[in-house]
């Protein structure tokens, strides 16, 4: 009967159906729900057998600022005893899905204030900071182990293989930093902005172009005028493009990178299907060393 209200619950609130709605990524076990497939994939690889994990932003090509939830998410969301979420205003829609299943059953770990990011300025997309992943990745293991105290040794053991598969992607990320430390470059969008920081680049893109492509509103003539100028006065040496939002303004300066001969590197903000988090994020760091040794 509680489900059932649950399910109504939800239809009335209108939640329509939509792109990269729950996925499983594992079978039985623990009930976790993360709000994007980046922080379920790394409590799947936690813990194993011992969880079912389904991730609700999981589609490679959709723009997760236009997501919306749908009925589906809202029961995942009720039958959960863990919920990841990112925070720092990427997934608000999360709090409607809880308000509507209340549960004291269930936890709710927010990446943002395990890491302390906070204020509207803030850049969200905080599974690129990658010195912080090894935080977010125990601060997912400790809620393992509260919501499951008789897998605890294996949540641990699972934290610790976690850990240690990162290093490959540290050292990338070192050997770029070593190489190509101030080097500048650009984003369309500030996805990668903490990647960036993390090996030492120097973004020039205008916060004004950047911020307003990931609010999906149109930048200034300034803003745009600026950027172009980036590109065309060749004055980076790299552009990360994002692949998963689309707008003309970014595809012409893509275009215009293209033409001026600057290497160009795909990014996302959804991890692509059959990879982990680290190969995922691997391949982009090896991708951007290569773009900065051309």
């Amino acid at each position: 009967m509680r489900t059932i209200l649950v399910i109504g619950a939800l239809l009335v609130l209108g939640l329509a159906s939509g792109c990269g709605s729950g996925r499983a990524t594992t079978g039985g076990g623990l009930a976790v729900v993360a709000a994007e497939n980046v922080y379920g994939d790394i409590a799947a690889q936690i813990g194993g057998a011992h969880v079912s994990v389904t991730s609700i932003l999981s589609d490679p090509n959709a723009d997760p600022h236009l997501f919306e939830p749908g009925t589906r998410n809202g029961l995942a969301v009720a039958q959960a005893r863990l919920v990841i979420q990112n925070g720092a205003g990427y997934d608000a829609f999360m709090t409607k899905l809880e308000a509507a299943a209340p549960s004291s059953q269930r936890s709710v770990l927010t990446i943002a204030d395990v890491l302390g990011v906070h204020g509207k300025d803030a850049n969200p997309h905080l599974w690129y900071d990658v010195p912080k992943v090894p935080r977010i990745a125990a601060a997912i293991a400790t809620e393992l182990e509260r919501a499951d105290r008789a897998h605890a040794s294996a949540y641990r053991s699972g934290l610790r293989r976690f850990l240690a598969s990162l290093r490959p992607l540290q050292q990338q990320l070192a050997r770029i930093k070593r190489s190509f430390a101030g080097k500048p470059v650009a984003y369309t969008e500030p996805v990668p902005g903490y990647l960036f920081e993390a090996a030492g680049l120097v973004n020039l893109a205008p916060s004004t172009f950047t911020r307003a492509i990931e609010e999906g509103t149109d930048p200034s003539p300034q803003a745009v005028g600026t950027m172009n100028a980036l590109v065309t006065g060749k004055r980076i040496d790299v552009l990360l493009y994002n692949n998963q939002a689309f707008s003309a303004i970014t595809a012409r300066i893509r275009s215009e990178a293209k033409q001026a001969g600057i290497p160009i590197v795909g990014v996302s903000e959804t991890l692509p299907p059959h990879r982990t988090f680290q190969q995922w994020q691997l391949a982009q760091a090896r991708a951007l060393f290569q773009a900065l040794s051309r």
